[in-house]
Order: C-alpha cells, then sequence, then structure tokens
C-alpha cells in the first residue's frame, strides 16, 4: 500500500463523492495544481489503491427490490473447499458482496433481486448447489438505511 498524504486523502474522499468530478475540479478542492493531481491519482490508480468507477445505482428504481443477507455454513474445511466454495460464489452475479466472516456461519453473501420469487430461485438453483454447503439461513433486509458508503479514511498523523 502507498504511503498516503493529506493530498492522497483529500483526492480519494473526492472521488468518493464524486467519481465523475473532473481533474481540475479535484485539483481545485485539494489545492493541487491539476498536473500534479492528475499524477496523484494515475499513481492511486496503479498501486491498486483506487479500483475503479462506479454508477451508484437505485436498486429500487432498477426494479432491484429485494436485499438479503444470506449466511452459508459449510460442512468440511479444507483450503481446496475454500477456493472452490469463494470461486462459486464470485461466479453468482447475484451476489453483490460477500464476506467470509466468523461465527455460526462461514460466508455472508448480500444477494440482491428483483423479489421473493427471483430470490427463490438463486436458493435454490445456485446458492443451495455450492460446493460443501450444509446450512443456509436468509435474511431479509426491510428496507436500506445505507448502501455504498464511502470510506472514512485515515489522516495520516
Amino acid at each position: 500500500m502507498p504511503k498516503l498524504d493529506k493530498f492522497d486523502i483529500a483526492i480519494l474522499n473526492c472521488l468518493q463523492e464524486d467519481a465523475r468530478a473532473t481533474n481540475v475540479q479535484i485539483a481545485e478542492k485539494v489545492n493541487l495544481s491539476p498536473s500534479p493531481c492528475l499524477r496523484r491519482i494515475r499513481n492511486l490508480e496503479k498501486s491498486g489503491l483506487l479500483r475503479g468507477y462506479r454508477a451508484d445505482i437505485d436498486r429500487k428504481e432498477a426494479g432491484l427490490g429485494l436485499t438479503v443477507f444470506v449466511e452459508l455454513k459449510v460442512g468440511h474445511h479444507s483450503k481446496e473447499n475454500s477456493e472452490a466454495q469463494q470461486a462459486a460464489l464470485l461466479a453468482i452475479p447475484e451476489i453483490v458482496s460477500c464476506h467470509l466472516i466468523s461465527g455460526a456461519a462461514d460466508f455472508l453473501a448480500e444477494v440482491v433481486v428483483e423479489d421473493l420469487a427471483a430470490y427463490e430461485r438463486v436458493m435454490s438453483e445456485k446458492l443451495l448447489t455450492l460446493p460443501g454447503v450444509s446450512d443456509l439461513r436468509s435474511n431479509f433486509a426491510i428496507r436500506s438505511v445505507k448502501t455504498n458508503g464511502a470510506l472514512k479514511l485515515p489522516v495520516p498523523g
């Protein structure tokens, strides 16, 4: 990870706020001239810290009105099983985020679909067919309060 200074943090915060901001707009906000600002952005991209730019799509307006948090428990733990499960989870487009967790379950997946019927299809045709899954628990979001929040970046000391 690159050593970040106050300008890098400010640039990243600007991009989290508005990824479509021009280099000139960002440079102005962070008190740099455009050339050094662009050089810093390119360095952040090259380092892998700045991984990409995305559109923030309103799920409900896009017809994706159901968010389900699925806890998956795995029966047999091994490196090979873990790699196979992770590859299978990555291949399911309805899973928008997935975490290896501690506790009663092994994975926590966030599934976004149109409705309950669509989730039933994902569950029966994809999730329950994952390698080694021994248990699955679904938690339905009643309402999203915050999604895709900006990261609170540490200020260099």
